[in-house]
């Protein structure tokens, strides 16, 4: 008997049905799955026979062949674990075959019987609502995350014995619930995306950073803009703390973004039944040991990086220069693309990667200089310290500030009170809906992504404010990035300040964040 089942497969970022073809027939007693798999996926074969011995079905002695279709594309994970058994179980006429047409399964199975966590439901979901196919049954621990998507059933099981009785009563869910707004309610998931999106705090707030008023200056202009900045200073000036900071500062994820970046953490297996959907914007501070391949993806099954996992959000490098000069410099392409190519022998693979930049660097391999009281190192140690960071990385910044030792006084809170995070976040919501509107027929959303044809467009400025550029081009021998840098920075400080036009102190203001020789680590 020949049965068909709808199952889903994950291929970099997307996702893709796969039909599992199952035939029982008599002959000589075999099992053989066949179709392009991995090792994991052939050993589904012992684990299907032990737990439907665990659970009282014993396999009659009959030639069974799976196929998984298409053929030509590599299948890897435990995820075909359920549907191959259901397929065996509608082969063997123990379940209906009526529901497998408009169903698609996924999910690892358990010696016992116990229906495990399996990586990528969201993206399935996704793709199966595409398809027309009605409900997705998957692992119980996974129905949080595959009931976000709307438009489509998605239904929740722990034991395959569940699976059975449900598939043979007609009742589909086993809690009885009809509708994926019954499982939202029930995990606390009515979320209320209003038109700017959803705001979660992260707990980290700009109120307990006394001092630094010049690098919470360049992180509010950052978090505006959505610009990339470098802090320099040496141990113990808070530049990590203010880094931490900034998610609690930018402004909120609309529905879209936090679907986007659900997937990749879908994908790469990092959504829970407690956590089924990404509230807040990223921050992902990797350490210095990295390897290249962890910051862009890759692997046997090709996973996102660490660059995808920041997307949205921040990417801090804490200590700069101590990465190693690959990982610093693959970094190039996604800073302009906002995406990382991956190519491989099985293919050519795209994720995602826009996002923030923050670098926090000492000034020298001690920390201290130019302290010569504490600071040791020779000259050599500093050039070739300083050469860690590329020059065609370090013009892809587009703020840099210098963070100095914090005094007595500021550390006792003597003096101004630290601005909380809520009262910047006011200040830049304002700059944040100055962009959306300049912005809405266009297709950006922040002042860092113009590029050259639009920035003459959108970055109207005072005839002081031009000459002062001109003359800052011709002293400073600019390149046209620079250039257009200083003028999408001076757009968003202007933003912050309700205007317009780009005025003159804004371009000087703009023109003070360059990275120049004194400021690199």
């Amino acid at each position: 008997m020949y049965r068909m089942v709808l199952s889903s497969a994950i291929v970099g970022m997307g996702s893709f049905l796969v039909r599992v073809e199952v035939d029982v027939s008599s002959g000589l007693p075999g099992f053989d799955i066949v179709g392009m798999v991995s090792g994991e996926v052939k050993e589904a074969k012992e684990r299907v026979r032990v737990a439907l011995k665990n659970i009282g079905i014993m396999m009659p002695p009959k030639k069974i062949t799976v196929n998984l279709s298409p053929a030509n594309v590599r299948k890897t994970g435990t995820a075909f674990d359920l549907p191959l058994i259901i397929g065996i179980l509608a082969a063997l006429e123990i379940i209906p075959a009526d529901i497998l047409e408009e169903t698609l399964f996924m999910g690892e199975i358990g010696l016992d019987g116990e229906i495990k966590f399996v990586r990528g439901v969201m993206p399935s979901a996704l793709m199966a609502r595409k398809m027309g196919i009605k409900r997705c049954v998957v692992p119980k621990v996974n129905e949080a995350e595959g009931s976000v998507i709307d438009g489509i059933e998605v239904v929740g099981f722990s034991h395959l014995t569940e699976i059975i009785e449900c598939l043979n009563t007609g009742v589909i869910r086993p809690d009885g619930s009809t509708e994926n707004a019954d499982v939202k309610r029930k995990s606390g998931m009515d979320y209320d995306f209003s038109e700017d999106g959803l705001l979660n705090s992260s707990g980290e707030d700009f109120k307990d950073v006394y001092g630094q008023e010049g690098v919470k200056r360049v992180a509010k202009i950052a978090a505006a803009g959505f610009h990339h900045f470098m802090m320099v200073g040496p141990p113990g000036a808070g530049k990590s703390m203010i880094a931490k900071r900034m998610p609690s500062i930018l402004p909120p994820l609309t529905m879209e973004e936090s679907l986007e970046i659900s997937q990749i953490y879908s994908i790469k297996g990092l959504l829970s039944e407690e956590k089924p959907l990404i509230l807040q914007r990223p921050f992902c501070s990797p350490h210095h040991t990295v390897t290249k391949q962890a910051m862009t993806g890759g692997g046997y099954n090709v996973l996102p990086g660490i660059i995808s996992m920041a997307h949205r959000g921040v990417l801090f490098l804490d200590e700069a220069p101590h990465f190693s000069g690959e990982v610093i410099e693959v970094l190039r392409q996604p800073l302009e693309d906002k995406k990382v190519e991956v190519s491989r022998i099985s293919g050519s693979f795209s994720f995602p990667a826009d996002f923030m930049l923050i670098l926090a660097c000492n000034p020298c391999p001690c920390g201290y200089y130019p302290d010569r009281n504490k600071c040791r190192c020779s000259e050599y140690e500093i050039k070739r310290y300083r050469a860690k960071l590329s020059g065609p990385i370090l013009d892809r910044i587009d703020l840099s500030i210098s963070a100095s030792k914090i005094s007595i006084n500021e550390l006792k809170g003597i003096g101004k009170k630290p601005e909380s995070s809520s009262e910047m976040r006011e200040k830049i919501m304002i700059a944040r809906q100055m962009q959306k509107e300049r912005f809405k027929d266009c297709g950006r959303n922040f002042n860092s992504e113009l590029d050259s044809s639009e920035i003459l467009d959108f970055c109207r400025m005072e005839p002081s404010a031009q000459r002062l550029l001109e003359n800052a081009f011709e002293k400073l021998s600019l390149s046209a990035r620079g250039y257009h840098k200083i003028l999408k920075v001076a757009r968003t400080i202007a933003d912050l300040e309700e205007s317009e036009l780009i005025r003159e102190a804004h371009i000087a203001e703009s023109i003070g964040y360059r990275v120049t020789d004194a400021q690199m680590p």
